[in-house]
């Protein structure tokens, strides 16, 4: 990590809700899933604010870093439908070590849909995959 990465950055990212980013698409498999409405599904709001903080973060990482999220801590207060555009401002509140605490906040075209913290930790990302290529090789699938 470069020493620039400290509390206080922010930044704002804007994403525009599809379809394929509403509760029916996020586990169509379920019917009980797939049969609710058409709203911003809070696995993609989430993985949206996570996205954000990676943004945040990337002109501050050492080549071959790169961050993996381990704390979520948000509410999701209004639904929001495809064709709304969803604003996020993410901050960096902490910086403990590896570890990154994040205010994050987002609002639709009308409300205010989530607010709250994510936690990510910073790690060397080749050393990561092998871990998971390890443990992967540990299944043995029929």
């Amino acid at each position: 990590m470069k020493d620039t990465l400290k509390p206080g950055l922010t930044h704002t990212l804007r994403f525009t809700v599809t379809d394929a980013k509403t509760v029916p698409a996020i586990y169509p498999e379920s019917d009980a899933i797939a049969g609710m409405p058409k709203v911003f599904a809070t696995g993609f709001m989430v993985a949206l604010l996570e996205w954000a903080c990676i943004e945040l973060m990337r002109p501050h990482l050492d080549p071959g870093e790169g961050s993996l999220g381990i704390h979520v801590d948000v509410s999701h207060t209004a639904a929001t439908p495809p064709g709304m555009e969803v604003t996020v401002d993410a901050k960096l509140e902490a910086v403990e070590g590896r570890k990154l605490t994040f205010f994050v906040v987002a609002r639709d075209e009308i409300d205010e849909i989530t607010r709250g913290t994510h936690q990510r930790a910073v790690v060397v990302e080749e050393k990561f995959r092998s871990r998971v290529a390890e443990k992967a090789a540990k299944v043995k699938r029929a």
